[in-house]
């Protein structure tokens, strides 16, 4: 089948597009994604040894990849793109349960087709693998996945965020998020607090989702957006220079203070940082967007987002297992052939994701039967708890990515299972 059948023509895209549509939102969310597919690829490095399967990645080999990350941790432009793309869609009086239900069903989606695919994955592999392989692969099998959480619990809050209409309260929200994050930064780095506070920092994920509202209604020019980029990359340089923060904005084994997970104040400030830039460089976005095959791209790309955001980690994987068992490892970056099977890995890698996008993105699109068609027409205890339920799938599914599929891993993707079917079972008022 030819790529013309598969996809609409770079005309048909553009006729389709309103006039009105922000092309510099949707540019900067395909881009992103994208950089990480590229991010992950490059950075992962594996082995086999003695039967146990060493998962890695580059940070851990230098200085100067750690401080590339200062540029390449781009997944705060994920919340700040997703936000401004759906905070007008907020009425005020309108119901919470239906507005994020409508959101979690294209999100989901593809998720339960992925978590299948796992479930089948993981049973044969269990058979063929030795165990110390298996359990790597399992535990990695979900990791991505704490994105689509964290993202689910930002976008329950939109309401709240879509109170943010004029600069000040832009600045006094950003500010007392900030400051949350510092108090249990402050906390947790001198006092021997319970690990689990730390995650009181994913709050840091509000910030972007605050600066896309403001995004949005124009509340940040382009130039005014410069200076806060500025001072809180000084900020962090400062931070990582005088104070306890570590360079790698990844997290990596042999980090004492991890800034991804649990959050740290260096990635708050270095979402506020991303943020900023991202505004300031809007326009100039939008403008190169206009062109109509950077624009095909770009409307083609997010129609599949989610498809190639979940499945190039099973590719990766797999190529990865593939090459360590004939006998070729990245994993030396030292090594006389590392950089040839750099280079043969990520053109593997892109035609094998150009070729599972092409296959799955009609999974993400076509509606899901039992799934799609939810509604609740009217705000009050109905659509309270159908929000509740999907802010338990978001926060379960978060909780799942320290396991994978394993061990108590198992159990949260079995509760974020359940609270999606029980939000879905009360989302019964027929489609809109």
């Amino acid at each position: 089948m030819s790529a013309a059948a598969l996809f609409p023509r770079p005309a048909e895209v553009e006729a389709a597009t309103p006039p009105d549509r922000d092309r510099a939102i949707d540019v900067i969310r395909i881009v992103a994604l994208v950089g990480v597919v590229v991010g992950h690829t490059v950075m992962a490095t594996s082995i086999i040894r003695d039967d146990v399967f060493i998962w890695t990645n580059l940070l851990t080999a230098s200085p100067v990849f750690q401080a590339l990350t200062w540029l390449f941790q781009i997944m705060p432009l994920f919340f700040f793109a997703g936000v401004a793309a759906s905070v007008q869609s907020w009425r005020p009086g309108a119901s919470w349960g239906n507005w994020l239900m409508r959101r979690c069903t294209r999100l989901y989606r593809p998720v339960f087709y992925y978590l299948a695919f796992w479930a089948v994955a993981l049973v044969v592999l269990r058979l063929l693998l030795p165990v110390h392989v298996y359990e790597p692969v399992a535990g990695i099998s979900v990791q991505l996945l704490w994105f689509l959480g964290a993202y689910v619990l930002v976008l329950a809050a939109v309401p709240a965020l879509a109170h943010i209409s004029t600069t000040g309260r832009l600045v006094g929200a950003v500010a007392a998020t900030y400051g949350v994050v510092a108090i249990v930064d402050v906390i947790r780095i001198n006092t021997d607090v319970w690990p689990v506070f730390g995650y009181l920092n994913l709050t840091m994920w509000l910030i972007p989702g605050m600066f896309g509202v403001a995004y949005r209604r124009g509340l940040l020019s382009s130039g005014a957006a410069l200076a806060p980029g500025a001072a809180l990359f000084t900020v962090n340089v400062a931070l990582v220079t005088l104070g306890p923060y570590e360079l790698s904005l990844v997290g990596i084994e042999s980090q004492q203070l991890k800034n991804m997970s649990p959050p740290s104040l260096l990635l708050a400030g270095h979402a506020i940082m991303m943020c900023a830039l991202a505004i300031a460089a809007a326009p100039g976005i939008s403008r190169w967007a206009r062109r109509p095959r950077v624009w095909w791209l770009t409307a083609i790309g997010n129609s599949g987002a989610m498809t190639l955001y979940l499945w190039h980690i099973p590719l990766l994987l797999g190529m990865h297992l593939t090459f360590d068992y004939l006998g070729h490892p990245r994993f030396d970056p030292a090594a006389p052939d590392f950089v040839a099977l750099s280079v043969l890995q990520l053109v593997l890698m892109a035609l094998a994701v150009a070729a599972a996008f092409t296959v799955l993105r009609p999974l993400e699109n076509d509606p899901l039967p039992l799934w799609d068609g939810g509604f609740v027409a009217h705000p009050g205890p109905r659509s309270a708890a159908v929000g509740a339920l999907l802010c338990v799938a978001g926060a379960a599914t978060l909780a799942s990515v320290g396991w994978g599929l394993k061990e108590q891993g198992l159990y949260c993707v079995a509760a974020t299972v359940t609270a999606l079917v029980a939000a879905r079972a009360l989302a019964n008022d027929g489609q809109l």
